[in-house]
């Protein structure tokens, strides 16, 4: 994600598809989903404020933590509801808590998994040791 230092806080769809190194389809997709909502200039060009900007940026960050939208949606509040910043730290810790006991037990499978590859691993070896031995 590139970063932009700028004292202007409108951005226009193509600034912010390029700063956050997505497309414009899916921020229309994101204002669809009510996650954002630009104003719209007298030719109806979407422009994004700081707020729809940090808006963005959570989602994009809750998406690559593996959060559905719907619970993006749940953590940050859509645009037509005000939560507080106490719900929606609350919310996310609650989220957070979740898909850490998720990523812990995907750890957990990837170590037994490993577990019994090396086990298969180490037989054939000693196999192909025994049959190696027998041509000789």
């Amino acid at each position: 994600m590139k970063t932009t230092d700028r004292k202007n806080t409108d951005y226009s769809i193509s600034e912010l598809a390029s700063e956050f190194e997505i497309s414009p389809r899916s921020i229309r997709f994101y204002e669809e989903k009510g996650l954002i909502s630009p104003r719209r200039t007298s030719g109806n060009q979407r422009i994004y404020d700081k707020r729809d900007r940090a808006r963005l940026k959570l989602i994009i960050r809750g998406k690559r933590f593996g959060y559905s939208l719907e619970e993006i949606a749940e953590m940050i509040g859509m645009t037509d509801t005000n939560i507080d910043e106490i719900t929606q730290i609350e919310r996310s810790l609650k989220y957070g808590e979740i898909k850490l006991q998720e990523i812990s037990g995907r750890i957990k499978d990837l170590e037994l998994l490993e577990q019994d590859i090396l086990s298969v691993k180490k037989k054939l070896v000693q196999r192909l040791r025994e049959l190696s031995e027998k041509e000789r």
